[in-house]
């Protein structure tokens, strides 16, 4: 499966891909919205996620990877809530910005164009294809 995560005002230790690579990997914690928690939850060791900036540039800058599944998020008690580790895979050759995706018309179903403050959301195949396309990625 291929997801999006997009950074959060609400968290800034993840605003930008340059700190997720010094870091070496993170826990994506902090998500308080029922249907991300829904994704978050279906996400699975090894998936690709594809790493938005939604703070500055509004642009798919890298591609992460799920290293450790859904498990209850250290920044409350709620039981309810989960979070993910995530490792920087590679950062984009060409960033793909929400300006290309959205005049796109290949695109025009994509979460990221419909619900675009939805922090965690799925992406298909073929909206992979197009995004690595853009990205000058084989």
């Amino acid at each position: 499966m291929i997801w999006l995560i997009g950074s959060s005002n609400q968290n800034p230790r993840y605003t930008s891909w340059e700190q997720f690579e010094k870091d070496k990997e993170t826990v994506w914690s902090g998500v308080r919205n029922y249907a991300a928690r829904l994704h978050l939850r279906g996400m699975k060791k090894g998936d690709q996620v594809l790493y938005y900036h939604s703070n500055e540039g509004l642009e798919i800058v890298g591609i992460a990877r799920v290293i450790k599944e859904a498990y209850q998020d250290p920044t409350t008690d709620d039981d309810k809530w989960v979070a993910v580790d995530l490792k920087p895979f590679r950062r984009l050759k060409h960033p793909v910005s929400m300006e290309q995706i959205k005049e796109d018309p290949r695109l025009q179903e994509m979460a990221l164009v419909r619900i675009s403050r939805l922090s965690v959301q799925p992406v298909s195949d073929e909206e992979w294809k197009v995004v690595m396309g853009m990205a000058g990625e084989k």
